[in-house]
């Protein structure tokens, strides 16, 4: 074999690789895209989970956005407060207050609690469940109990209990996964600090829900009437709360008949309901005190006459 035609090859590529290398090199200066540098600063101090929450595609398009000044600095829905801190000082503003939120379940119908209307043995998965009949429940507003939910959160904060789905606050980004996917829509967000929420989302009268789940909301309006704060109000036979005045009290939660209201501080609630009992006690002792001494001056105004 001859040298050259080795060597002609190898002569060949080396000057067109020199070639196209300068070629590359000059276009790179000519077409060359200025990067603001608080991009990637920004995109640093996010956390990476790319979980598109902020409504922006992942980390990089968020820190793109804040950068341009078309996203906020407190953008970042999973990373909250110490984000948004270090994303203000890195753009120079106020990050201003960022309330955290998290995902609930509007539904408390489980297995023991509601009632099927058949038994459900194909697919497990939400989607398909809800599209005959609206789901096996009697319900047409609750969870379906696929699990479709628990299968797109990506940080472990919904799972299954007893067929339906329950958030773990703790765990809960707002990255609303879960509430894009559902196809019954009774999954929200609500602000993390609250500890009362209405777990129900059936419109059917008090009549039907009761045949249909134990601890469904029947829109009786006792929560209503006796709340403080004029937070909760019944519309389309379903309680709401307006977190903005909601104080916690949980005077709705011992007056509700069916335990649809959901609190995180059911020993108070017991103490409130057990003060309510001895108050109606009282209140009966009383009336038959007052009876019997009515009936005792009878009987001695009768001897007397």
């Amino acid at each position: 074999m001859e040298l050259s035609t080795i060597l002609t090859p190898a002569i060949f590529l080396g000057i067109a690789g020199a070639f196209f290398g300068v070629i590359l090199s000059i276009a790179s200066k000519v077409f060359y895209v200025e990067v603001d540098p608080k991009v990637a600063e920004v995109r640093d101090a996010l956390p990476g989970a790319n979980c598109g929450a902020c409504g922006f595609p992942g980390c990089d398009g968020l820190a793109e956005a804040i950068a341009s000044g078309k996203a906020p600095v407190n953008g970042c829905v999973i990373g909250g407060a110490d984000t948004a801190e270090k994303v203000s000082t890195i753009m120079g503003v106020n990050a201003g207050n960022v309330d955290r939120n998290v995902a609930v379940v509007h539904c408390q119908g489980d297995c023991n609690k509601a009632k099927n209307k058949y038994d459900y043995n194909d697919l497990v998965d939400c989607r398909l469940m809800a599209d005959y009949q609206q789901g096996a429940k009697a319900c047409n507003f609750g969870c379906c109990g696929g699990g479709t939910c628990v299968s797109v959160c990506e940080f472990d904060a919904i799972h299954m209990v007893n067929g339906v789905a329950v958030v773990d606050k703790e765990k809960c980004v707002a990255c609303m996964k879960c509430i894009n996917i559902c196809p019954k829509k009774i999954i929200s967000l609500r602000p993390y600090k609250s500890k009362t929420v209405v777990e129900c989302k059936s419109l059917d009268s008090g009549k039907v829900v009761r045949n249909n789940c134990s601890i469904g909301c029947i829109g009786c309006g006792i929560c209503e009437k006796n709340c403080p704060k004029d937070a909760i109000h019944v519309e389309n036979n379903l309680a709401s709360i307006d977190y903005d005045k909601c104080i916690n009290c949980g005077i709705c939660v011992s007056k509700c008949p069916t335990g649809a209201i959901y609190c995180e501080y059911p020993e108070r609630v017991e103490k409130m309901k057990q003060k309510e009992k001895e108050k109606k006690e009282k209140e009966r002792q009383a009336k038959l005190a007052e009876a019997q001494a009515k009936k005792a001056e009878a009987e001695k105004e009768k001897v007397n006459a």
